[in-house]
């Protein structure tokens, strides 16, 4: 996590910032000339980077058909994300999802002629399946399986760049792992019996499936080491915190969900210039930066991870330290995708999560993003929903200036007020009130600087020794 002064006013630059993170991502693509592919591409070693065939199946268990549709809108926006191209997509509608196939037997018969018929490599479920629906999926339709767990987390993978995100990630792939370990691979070894028994008979016994418990144990040993480097990891970032706690300094947490304009946002109102990208999850680390209120107070704002219908539960275990920047702040700028087909659902999903982690309680400031983009009828839906919410585009700028002052409105003002005649050999402390209090009234007098002031205990303090009642 970075923290660092934007001391240039962010209206004169590029608003998304030095995109030097999207360049990085986008150069190295394809050498023309260096092409071994064959005809037999099996063949050969090296071959040409071809996407992922996918199919993607869902399960219709509540809610409209339009909220199913959703879905499955998104499934393939997280598909094409993992780098794939999506084929075709199936919705059965069930009560509940079969306990052995997800989909039910019939309809499995139904994915693998469909499988068969567009030549797909890649089945996606929308869901999370059970170690016995993987195994029993993809031994009847004959291709590889995921969920959706899987696939965020492959996602999530691709896109950490921090030491401290790729060992969230990480710790998240391995506990989602482990659970999924019995019963997997038929070339494990196991005890076999005599010929009355099926096995191979005198020479066949095996010890035992030592494969799968050894590889519980690697991931058990693994899992504990990543825990003590995010503990380690974790005290930094309490420092870091702690610090600008001990200073007083208001927070201001960008949250919302995924590919909203968090990034964006951020780099409108500080030039930040964070990874912009039109993909899900392009940004997992968060980013601090300091600005400054009209009246000169200084507070921070930190854009972080976005969020997600049904975010996989190891996720958010593996993210609570970096997601705790979001229950600390003092005040959260929910950021709600104006031009998505159900910003509805966005706003239920985003509080949901933040419920979880136990920020419910922290003041919030919806602000509905990408208005530029956005349906007219969807946004007068929005303000009868929200009335107090602030109407942006983060691209345009419109509606930046709105949100400036709802922000500077709802920070954190000092509690103490203190009327102080200061020397002029104490500019520090004239410095101090304009970075972290408020002016009532100021007046150069011959001995000094006569201030009435609202400002924190501890400056309150440092000036109870120039106080004065004229």
């Amino acid at each position: 996590m970075t923290y660092e002064s934007a001391e240039i006013d962010p209206e004169e630059l590029n608003p998304d910032g030095d995109q030097l993170d999207l360049a990085e991502r986008l150069s190295l693509r394809r050498v023309a000339g260096m092409s071994t592919q064959l005809a037999d591409i099996s063949e050969v070693e090296y071959r040409e980077l071809q996407l992922e065939r996918v199919v993607l199946v869902s399960v219709w268990t509540t809610g409209s058909e339009v909220d199913a549709d959703n879905a499955m809108a998104e499934l393939k926006l997280l598909a094409e994300t993992a780098g794939s191209q999506v084929l075709e997509g199936l919705v059965q509608r069930r009560s509940t999802p079969d306990p052995a196939t997800f989909i039910g037997r019939g309809k499995v018969d139904e994915l693998r002629q469909v499988v068969v018929a567009t030549g797909a490599d890649t089945v996606i479920c929308d869901g999370e399946l059970e170690p016995a629906q993987l195994r029993n999926l993809e031994d009847r339709v004959g291709v590889k399986v995921i969920d959706r767990t899987a696939l965020i987390l492959d996602i999530f993978a691709s896109h950490a760049k921090s030491a401290e995100g790729k060992a969230q990630v990480e710790l998240a792939q391995l506990q989602y792992l482990r659970q999924r370990l019995r019963g997997w691979g038929g070339n494990l070894s196991r005890q076999a019996g005599g010929r009355a028994a099926a096995g191979a008979g005198i020479g066949g016994r095996g010890p035992g499936e030592t494969k799968i418990e050894t590889d519980r144990r690697r991931i058990k040993t693994r899992i504990a080491v990543l825990r003590r480097r995010l503990r380690d990891l974790e005290s930094v970032r309490d420092t870091k915190r702690s610090q600008r706690t001990r200073n007083q300094v208001p927070s201001v947490a960008i949250v919302g969900y995924t590919n909203a304009g968090k990034s964006s946002l951020l780099n409108r109102l500080t030039g930040a210039g964070v990874l912009v990208e039109d993909a899900l999850f392009a940004t997992l680390d968060p980013t601090t930066r300091r600005s400054s209120a009209s009246d000169g107070r200084v507070y921070t704002l930190t854009d972080t991870v976005g969020f997600i219908r049904h975010l996989p539960h190891d996720l958010v275990e593996a993210f609570r330290s970096t997601l705790e920047e979001s229950t600390s702040a003092d005040l959260l700028l929910h950021v709600v995708d104006g031009s998505d087909t159900d910003p509805f659902g966005q706003v239920a999903a985003v509080r949901t999560v933040l419920a979880d982690i136990g920020a419910a309680g922290v003041a919030e400031q919806l602000v509905v993003n990408k208005i530029d983009a956005a349906q007219s009828d969807t946004l007068l839906a929005l303000r009868g929903r929200y009335p107090d919410a602030v109407f942006v585009s983060a691209r345009t700028g419109a509606g930046i200036d709105e949100l400036r002052e709802r922000v500077e409105e709802r920070l954190p003002r000092p509690e103490v007020e203190v009327r102080a005649l200061v020397p002029y050999d104490r500019g520090d402390l004239i410095n101090r009130i304009h970075r972290d209090g408020e002016f009532v009234s100021s007046d150069h007098t011959e001995h000094g600087t006569l201030v009435v002031a609202r400002v924190n205990a501890d400056l309150a303090g440092e000036l109870a020794r120039y106080a004065t009642h004229a």
